[in-house]
């Protein structure tokens, strides 16, 4: 491992640089705990980028990011772009920078952190000891295929947008699956909706093809829809799941709810040689720079981060550990509960980075 990493650090939108902050305080804090040198650059994304370049992903953002070991991403979006014409919305710059990074698996945990258990709005026993992860192909289906978009047919508008995956792609995300099983506890969902769409058919034959060269995982199949339903009644029945990128987004944040707070959740997109590394939640505008946004869920992006890209996994544990003993007794206003002290998003970083002292 080469002593010093290049980490490009894109805020974002909204209170994407509220929360990058307090990351990236607790990111150099555990790099000098291992050893590990740092080399940080920031550079604008989404609507921020749109309005000093008029677009939502600058050349030098790409550039940066390509040249970098590893992203660190706050949020991109919010209503005072939505009247922007589609190609230049703030969404659109993510989508490309994960194209052209390559990053067509994004990694979804969802689990329940410490006593956050009371923060779910199911009850105990129905969610407590859930740990799933959510695989979610990224860089295919219906948000990439072509042809798409609004036109007008025999006198009245017609939007159209293509389900398009081919066995490679498919063959590909799954093997991420069947191997994220195989470091967690062996079983592994396959979520698709083959009773009705060809594409997903072909998704369900693929892996079960795959399948072959994972005996040791034990593998299942659901429809979509059944899925849904299933994470809300019973969730602790899943492990690893792995479906297409729309499935994925719509399921992933389902499985968020579960644990309370979505503002708890990372992910990791990966794929290619650089991971990227975002909260699940989005930009939250309405609390933009009011120091009340939680920072947990990027702060466990940094730890997906060492553990992705700098296989450092003690590192991700060690900061899983700290935010669980900061929750114990602190809390952000999204997953405050009685009994815990109200912080915000800066005292809540400092917090963390109090913990990792003591472990």
């Amino acid at each position: 491992m080469s002593s010093t990493k290049k980490i490009a650090v894109t805020p974002g939108d909204g209170i994407g640089p509220d929360v990058s902050e307090q990351a990236v305080q607790v990111m150099q804090a555990v790099a000098s705990r291992f050893g590990l040198q740092l080399e940080l650059s920031e550079h604008p994304v989404g609507g921020t980028a749109y309005d000093l370049a008029g677009t939502p992903l600058p050349d030098e953002t790409l550039a940066a990011c390509k040249a970098a070991d590893a992203i660190l991403l706050g949020a991109v979006g919010g209503p005072k772009w939505e009247p922007l014409d589609f190609s230049v919305r703030p969404e659109r710059g993510l989508l490309k920078l994960r194209s052209e990074l390559q990053l067509y698996a994004n990694l979804r945990p969802a689990v329940i952190y410490g006593d956050l258990v009371d923060a779910s709005t199911l009850k105990r026993e129905v969610v407590e000891g859930t740990d799933i992860m959510v695989i979610r192909e990224l860089t295919g289906g219906i948000y990439f295929g072509q042809p798409r978009g609004v036109t007008t047919e025999n006198g009245e508008r017609t939007g159209r947008n293509t389900l398009v995956y081919s066995e490679s792609e498919i063959q590909r995300i799954a093997k991420v699956g069947f191997e994220t099983a195989q470091k967690r506890s062996n079983r592994l969902t396959s979520v698709d909706k083959a009773n009705v769409l060809e594409t997903t058919e072909l998704w369900r034959n693929v892996v079960v093809e795959l399948s072959r060269d994972y005996p040791d995982v034990e593998l299942n199949h659901m429809y979509v829809d059944n899925a849904a339903m299933q994470l809300i009644r019973d969730p602790k029945q899943f492990d690893t799941v792995v479906t297409t990128n729309m499935f994925g987004d719509i399921l992933s944040d389902a499985a968020a709810m579960l644990t309370g707070s979505i503002g708890m959740l990372p992910s990791a997109s990966v794929g290619g040689d650089i991971g990227l590394y975002e909260p699940v939640h989005g930009s939250a505008p309405d609390i933009a720079g009011q120091d009340k946004a939680n920072p947990l869920a990027t702060i466990l992006s940094v730890g997906m981060m060492f553990r992705y890209s700098f296989d450092l996994t003690e590192a991700d544990e060690l900061i899983q550990k700290a935010v669980v003993q900061t929750i114990e007794t602190h809390r952000t206003g999204d997953i405050m509960s009685e009994g815990k002290t109200l912080v915000g998003c800066q005292q809540m970083g400092d917090l963390v980075l109090k913990a990792l002292e003591s472990l």
